[in-house]
């Protein structure tokens, strides 16, 4: 009981340590010993947990993508009896919550950016479990407000508006904290971008609707 235990910590140590590190670094400039250093723990420690360093950043990815996929926070959104303009807030909500706030890993929002930068083989496996499940359920949120239905490139598109919104929100913060200075990412100011997203959104789905639903 008490060896699981310590193997455990040992394990958290590592993913906790690595999540650091692979955010500052990426994942080809971080090395293990700095890793384990960071985690004061033994060199084979990796070898035991992960089996190498590309295990380890695997790990790393898995834990904060299956973290969100656990958070009750998607609730809402996933309910198809819900009404679709709330489960659109409630996605945007939770995209947003887990990417801007202090409380909710600070470090996924830099490595994913990093892999994105430098695509390792990690991708694949994220995207594949985890970001296009969720990108599907915005895809059928979208299709609950659009009538018609429209076509599913016209879907996909529109998920992808709503995405990039909020994407530019988490990697443009530096530059928008100089000319937004009004915006100091608590979790008031994080409702009142989710509320923004989603009536912005709402707004030109409505005007497509009027439209015909189809691209221009």
């Amino acid at each position: 009981m008490g060896r699981n235990l310590q193997a455990g910590g040992t394990r958290d140590r590592l993913l906790a340590a690595a999540a650091q590190v692979f955010a500052s670094k990426g994942f080809r400039r971080a090395t293990v010993r700095e890793i384990v250093a960071a985690a004061g723990v033994n060199l084979n420690a990796v070898n035991y947990h992960f089996r190498d360093k590309q295990g380890l950043y695997h790990a790393v990815l898995e834990a904060g993508h299956k973290n969100v996929q656990e958070d009750d926070d998607l609730a809402v959104a996933r309910d198809p009896g819900a009404d679709p303009q709330a489960r659109l807030h409630a996605f945007v909500m939770a995209l947003l919550t887990r990417a801007l706030s202090a409380e909710h890993r600070p470090h996924q929002a830099r490595i994913m950016m990093l892999e994105m930068a430098e695509p390792t083989g990690a991708l694949d496996v994220v995207v594949e479990r985890h970001i296009r499940p969720r990108f599907e359920l915005l895809v059928e949120i979208i299709a609950g407000i659009i009538p018609g239905p429209p076509d599913r490139q016209t879907l996909a598109l529109c998920a992808e508006s709503v995405v990039g919104q909020c994407v530019h929100l988490v990697h443009a913060r530096p530059i928008l904290s100089r000319i937004l200075p009004f915006l100091t990412y608590s979790r008031a100011d994080i409702e009142r971008l989710a509320g923004h997203v989603t009536r912005f959104s709402l707004s030109a789905l409505r005007n497509m609707c009027a439209n015909g639903g189809g691209a221009a």
